[in-house]
């Protein structure tokens, strides 16, 4: 089979805050947005060429839960340490401070930050 395109979903209750986060502070590309779709508002980011996409779903009247365990997280992979250090500059000068991952793998090959749902993101080049 061969995928053209990949797209991850999930709920949120604030669209602007992971806007600021996912697209002002990590760099990712706003892909699109969406307002009461059937009762749901939503926004994409992703890749530039959107090969790869996460959308972020807010359905109205129903409150979205946080992050249910340290694993659900979210890998974007950079190509270098270079690389990683301006990503991780450009997330602290955004006001996002790193935490400490709950796999230590990712504390050698990246840095972790929390989105605004709770949900760790995690900043890493390729081991």
């Amino acid at each position: 089979m061969a995928f053209v395109r990949f797209r991850s979903a999930r709920p949120t209750n604030d669209l602007r805050a992971l806007e600021r986060f996912y697209v002002q502070a990590l760099g990712c590309v706003r892909l699109g947005a969406f307002e009461d779709h059937e009762g749901f508002d939503g926004l994409i980011v992703g890749a530039p060429d959107a090969s790869w996409q996460v959308e972020f779903v807010r359905e109205r009247g129903v409150a979205a839960p946080r992050a249910p365990t340290r694993e659900h997280l979210l890998v974007f992979y950079v190509a270098d340490r270079a690389a990683l250090a301006a990503c991780e500059a450009a997330m602290r000068a955004a006001g996002h401070a790193p935490v400490e991952p709950h796999n230590p793998y990712w504390l050698r090959h990246g840095v972790t930050f929390t989105d605004p749902d709770g949900y760790p993101v995690v900043i890493a080049v390729p081991a």
